[in-house]
């Protein structure tokens, strides 16, 4: 079930939203954890076993973690949840890639298992992870089975995102009130992230399509790809996150920002600091620093970013060219730390001059569907695939999805939000704005729902993570 779809707008959410707050304070996390087991089963109701059974051991685990904290029972408990839940996530989305690797490697033909992949299985195996070891580092372990299924399950964050730490909403999981303040940020930014999705990232979307079904592509038409898909993919992965925040806001949760304008930074450092905050800084937090973090010799600090970075490339899949991503990033964050990162910090122009075309040949790479693809794109990026600079083709879809690429990378930009809040400082447009605001999002939905009915293109990139 999409968060932009017909079920989940206009069925699934009404009625949880009822039944939640028409249910007494000791039920509201009961509710929750139904309706969010009901939300992953859709579709595939025998996936949720497993998702349960890593619940479990995750429980277990911390209470027997908790129980033992100052034996060697603790550690050894703490090593066989993480095995357990590692194993399980191996076994389920990279079994297959190992076994056709090692087919290619050895000759051999092993069968693949071709084992559907547990939808969001990569971001609550990380939060049951981010649980135990907390436990482990010196948290309360949590007593009650439902409010930890609760927050392993919770369907506002679960297909995609932000990773939320346990330690950082305990709190809420027991006392928690949603006030109307937040439920009406919750409402607007929920909206807001759903017209990011529908309304840019979709018309985005449906522009790469083109591109690939493209028999001639020119050179312009691969640079307008790179930066279409960059786009499309932040607003996919972005929009989900804040409705995934909008929806806490209205449960009387407060999750993580997971992004915070990463194109406007300067260099690739920053601009990891930006994206996928939740993602970066758990792997900072759970392997980075373990590893050792920069606190080490340099060829071995060099060798933890290099780790790290092939680790989060191979988290997003189960595929070469999502290591060869992560590994270009571990790349050019050595180069900047090594030489010129100082020089980017000093000239900011030259910094954004230099990032946006590094992150569209990312981009090409994470989207690619295997390496040869990567290099044949990359290659017609820069002309060396014998394609014209530009044809009538590239100008036809040029001008049909100018609007779109415009608005999208105005919407990349912190300016409309600089604007907004610079303009609310003023009494009569705060005034004017307790009327148009409603009004704007009603028109929103009205338009998102339009798109919706009429079938437009409306996957979700992040789903299969």
């Amino acid at each position: 079930m999409l968060f932009s779809g017909i079920p989940f707008l206009y069925y699934f959410l009404p009625v949880v939203l009822l039944l939640y707050f028409i249910a007494p304070k000791c039920l509201k996390n009961t509710v929750l954890l139904i309706a969010s087991l009901f939300f992953y089963a859709w579709g595939e109701p025998k996936i949720v076993i497993i998702m349960i059974a890593s619940i479990l051991v995750g429980y277990v685990s911390g209470l027997l973690i908790e129980a033992f904290r100052h034996c060697k029972t603790a550690k050894a408990v703490m090593i066989v949840s993480v095995l357990l839940q590692v194993g399980c996530l191996v076994y389920f989305k990279y079994m297959d890639f190992f076994i056709e690797n090692f087919n290619r490697v050895f000759g051999t033909d092993v069968a693949l298992l071709r084992i559907a992949l547990p939808v969001g299985i990569s971001f609550y195996t990380f939060q049951i992870l981010s649980y135990t070891v907390d436990i482990y580092r010196g948290e309360k372990a949590q007593k009650n089975p439902i409010n930890l299924a609760t927050y392993i399950a919770m369907f506002p964050q679960l297909i995609a995102g932000p990773i939320v730490r346990y330690k950082d909403i305990a709190p809420e999981l027991t006392q928690r009130r949603t006030h109307s303040e937040d439920l009406a940020v919750g409402i607007r930014r929920f909206i807001l992230g759903l017209s990011k999705k529908v309304l840019l990232a979709n018309q985005l979307g449906e522009l790469c399509d083109v591109f690939k079904a493209s028999s001639e592509p020119s050179v312009i038409f691969f640079w307008i790809y790179a930066v279409a898909f960059s786009l499309h993919v932040y607003f996919d992965f972005s929009g989900y996150s804040d409705m995934a925040i909008g929806l806490g806001k209205i449960f009387g949760f407060h999750f993580m920002e997971n992004f915070n304008h990463p194109f406007v930074s300067g260099s690739v450092t920053e601009f990891w600091r930006r994206w996928h905050i939740s993602l970066g800084s758990w792997f900072r937090d759970y392997v980075y620093i373990p590893l050792g973090g920069n606190r080490v010799p340099k060829w071995r600090w060099f060798l933890n970013i290099f780790i790290v970075w092939m680790l989060t490339g191979f988290w997003h899949g189960a595929a070469w060219n999502f290591i060869v991503w992560g590994l270009y990033f571990a790349v050019l964050l050595v180069f900047e730390k090594l030489w010129f990162l100082k020089v980017l910090e000093k000239h900011k122009v030259l910094g954004h001059i230099y990032l946006i075309p590094v992150v569209a040949l990312s981009f090409v790479i994470f989207n690619a569907s295997d390496m040869k693809e990567a290099v044949e794109y990359i290659g017609g990026m820069f002309g060396m695939t014998g394609a014209p600079v530009i044809s009538a083709e590239t100008i036809y879809y040029l001008r049909n999805y100018a609007l779109v690429l415009v608005f999208s990378l105005i919407g990349a930009t912190p300016l409309l939000k600089v604007q907004l809040q610079n303009a609310m400082k003023k009494e009569y447009v705060r005034k004017i704005m307790v009327v148009a605001e409603p009004l704007v999002l009603l028109l929103l939905m009205l338009v998102i729902t339009a798109y919706l009915v009429d079938g437009s293109f409306n996957p979700f990139l992040y789903f299969r993570f």
